[in-house]
């Protein structure tokens, strides 16, 4: 293992509030970032097009974005023909799990995270998940974190060899609004990020999907402007 192995992680950055977040943590903590995003069958390209320019304005090492076609499995609001639910109560979206999951999606993700960080000799993957205001996504909890963590250490060369890879989910237990504050801290412009599951062709924020109403309530509670631009 090289001497700044520790300081090398990889990103996933989705053009989302926490992916931005998460990146901006990471390099405050001087850790060189290799960001990572998807091209996955998604509804829309605006959170691609956001990560791109987050990922340049933060100075990431790299920025890889690869093509997987979930849309050809379906099964999600977010990748096949199914309507994506609006106005939602958020005090009850982790009562259940919605039709925007993805299934497996987190797995996926995390999986060519960690072939990429074997490749780049870093030991750490930074992910954005969180288990306090989202909308009741199982790859999003705890538990799932510490089992594929676990499982990486005994499916990866690194990893037996006794250079083990650490899943860093520095968003897991903040509200929305710490989430911000933390973000607003460290200087994220939350304007160049997306998070709507359901915008206009210009890219408009629907304002009435699960994310847009998680948003819109982190940026109230924090008591910072919001800079999203929505449809209502």
């Amino acid at each position: 293992m090289k001497k700044d192995d520790k300081q090398r992680a990889v990103v996933l950055l989705s053009g989302g509030l926490d992916s931005a977040t998460v990146l901006a943590m990471a390099r405050a903590r001087g850790v060189d970032c290799y960001a990572l995003s998807f091209r996955y069958g998604q509804r829309h390209s605006h959170e691609l097009a956001a990560a791109k320019v987050v990922a340049e304005t933060m100075g990431v090492k790299r920025h890889l974005i690869l093509d997987l076609d979930f849309r050809a499995m379906g099964g999600s609001a977010l990748t096949a023909d199914i309507d994506v639910p609006k106005d939602r109560d958020t005090a009850r979206m982790e009562d259940e799990i919605p039709i925007t999951y993805v299934p497996a999606r987190n797995i996926v993700f995390l999986s060519i995270a960690l072939g990429w960080a074997e490749t780049l000799h870093a030991r750490q993957i930074h992910i954005g998940v969180n288990a306090m205001d989202y909308s009741g996504y199982p790859d999003c909890r705890p538990d799932f974190i510490d089992a594929f963590q676990a499982m990486a250490n005994q499916g990866t060369k690194a990893g037996v060899e006794g250079h083990p890879f650490t899943i860093h989910t520095p968003l897991m237990q903040m509200t929305k609004a710490r989430i911000i504050a933390e973000g607003i801290r460290l200087g994220v412009d939350y304007a160049m990020t997306h998070s709507c599951y359901d915008p206009a062709v210009d890219g408009l924020a629907c304002g009435c999907c699960d994310s847009c109403l998680i948003r819109k309530k982190g940026f109230a509670e924090a008591g910072v402007p919001d800079p999203t631009k929505y449809m209502k």
